[in-house]
């Protein structure tokens, strides 16, 4: 059963169907590397993108029902299928040594932290875990479906709340987080892709941060239409106070809290809540570009790397409903199932039964089930 509030509203309009595939075509074929593949399922994507530019989508307001919106600026999160990779041979890998070394003290530190839980108070454990999801909010909630697809508004006080939880998080200031996830839906799984899957696990979990970008990632990236997030006052004074919010919320408050409050050691407080909190949020965050890429069912379209991984949808606050997410990267809850293993979503609604957020985007039932059935790999299941 579908999870979806009643009385909604439904987008009406559905993607012609594509053109039957000969028997076993699928089979023969990799559907990345499938010409048939890709002509057949072009006309449907951009149907529905020419459907949410030209119409509202179902949308969930909360409040301004009445108030007129100037219109937003062209959609950057949907595949370009005119990009092609540059022919000959690639670029030579160049290694960021800075980031390779920070990275290994980082994670090292975050294992020493996991010997020291056993010494932590049960106050200072309930404290890291609160810290865990107030930066992991500060992705899924802010930089990602807030600022990076525009799935929904936010009032001041909740974009101020979630660009502080963004810098708890230290994942980039949101202005570049969000440029760098269009280019990953624009250009997923190729050259032009920050944390491209093809390359393989380690490059799109972690490897992506320790090498230059490809020359297509920086060339495609300075192209996007960012005016949205230029003009919006909280994410230009996040950036231009960047590193300040960062020593602040993802390392000082969480050791400062423990320590102050109810007389945990520093020692304990710094390793903690604070540098194994961050490390553990950071590989939550990359499991999306690794693992939600390559394991997993793809129940809406086969023809993309993007899996439904329910362990990282578990770990990262519901972002592993991937498949569905780079199907409909519009839709706030990036799944059908509504607040099902989808804290983020749980947190959204909440902030729009507090009035703090409103017009949230939505995919109706039926052309979720019209895109399943046309192109996905027989999993689907509405509930």
């Amino acid at each position: 059963m579908n999870k979806r509030a009643a009385g909604a509203p439904r987008a009406t309009r559905q993607a012609a169907p594509c053109p039957p595939f000969p028997p076993g075509e699928r089979e023969k074929t990799h559907p990345h590397s499938s010409v048939v593949y890709r002509i057949a399922t072009t006309a449907a994507t951009m149907t529905e993108a020419e459907a949410l530019e030209k119409k509202p989508l179902q949308q969930r307001r909360t409040s301004g029902s009445g108030s007129s919106a100037p219109p937003e600026p062209p959609r950057e999160d949907t595949v370009d299928h005119t990009y092609k990779e540059k022919e000959g041979p690639k670029p030579p890998r160049v290694i960021v040594w800075r980031n390779v070394v920070l990275m290994t003290v980082l994670h090292l530190a975050a294992a020493y932290g996991v010997l020291l839980i056993p010494s932590a108070s049960p106050l200072t454990l309930l404290w890291s875990v609160l810290c865990f999801v107030v930066s992991a909010l500060g992705v899924t909630a802010g930089a990602h479906r807030l600022w990076s697809h525009r799935s929904y508004k936010a009032s001041t006080p909740l974009k101020i709340f979630l660009s502080l939880a963004n810098s708890m998080a230290f994942q980039n200031d949101i202005y570049e987080w969000a440029r760098d996830h269009r280019v990953h839906h624009k250009y997923s799984e190729t050259d032009a892709d920050p944390h491209n899957a093809v390359r393989g696990f380690f490059f799109s979990h972690i490897g992506w941060l320790m090498l230059r970008k490809h020359p297509d990632v920086i060339e495609k990236g300075r192209k996007l239409e960012l005016t949205d997030l230029q003009a919006d006052k909280v994410v230009m004074f996040q950036r231009n106070y960047y590193k300040l919010s960062v020593v602040l919320m993802c390392f000082f408050i969480p050791m400062f809290v423990p320590w102050y409050l109810w007389g945990e050691s520093l020692w304990v407080a710094y390793f903690v809540p604070a540098l194994l909190r961050y490390t553990l949020v950071l590989n939550s965050t990359w499991l999306v570009n690794s693992a939600a890429h390559m394991w997993g069912n793809r129940p809406y379209d086969q023809g993309i790397n993007p899996r439904e991984n329910k362990f990282v949808t578990f770990s990262a606050i519901g972002e592993g409903y991937h498949n569905y997410h780079h199907t409909f990267p519009y839709d706030y809850a990036t799944s059908e199932f509504g607040c099902k293993l989808n804290l983020t979503t749980c947190f959204i609604d909440f902030m729009c039964f507090l009035g703090l957020a409103k017009d949230r985007k939505r995919v109706s039932n039926e052309l979720i089930l019209a895109r399943a059935q046309r192109t996905g790999d027989g999993s689907h299941r509405s509930g």
